[in-house]
């Protein structure tokens, strides 16, 4: 199952409106805001990449009060 971080930038002052919006979506783990160079935390997995992808990019990133993303896909190694 494809899991990534995604690193949230939102307005001013909204981070905590965008952190119960984004648990209210299938397929967020956990969301977190924190202090530095973003101000959230999201934890997403799906069952597949495409999915991830249209989470992200569709759900996510479309939330009011979201300025910017970076998603860092978790790498899983197979086991063989």
């Amino acid at each position: 199952m494809p899991t990534a971080y995604v690193l949230v930038n939102t307005e001013t002052g909204c981070e905590f409106d965008v952190v119960r919006e984004l648990k209210e979506l299938e397929g967020v783990q956990e969301a977190s805001p924190v202090y530095g160079a973003y101000d959230i935390v999201v934890r997403v997995s799906s069952e597949s990449p495409e999915a991830l992808k249209r989470l992200i990019t569709w759900q996510i990133r479309k939330l009011g009060n979201v300025r910017a993303t970076l998603t860092n896909i978790i790498y899983e190694k197979s086991e063989t």
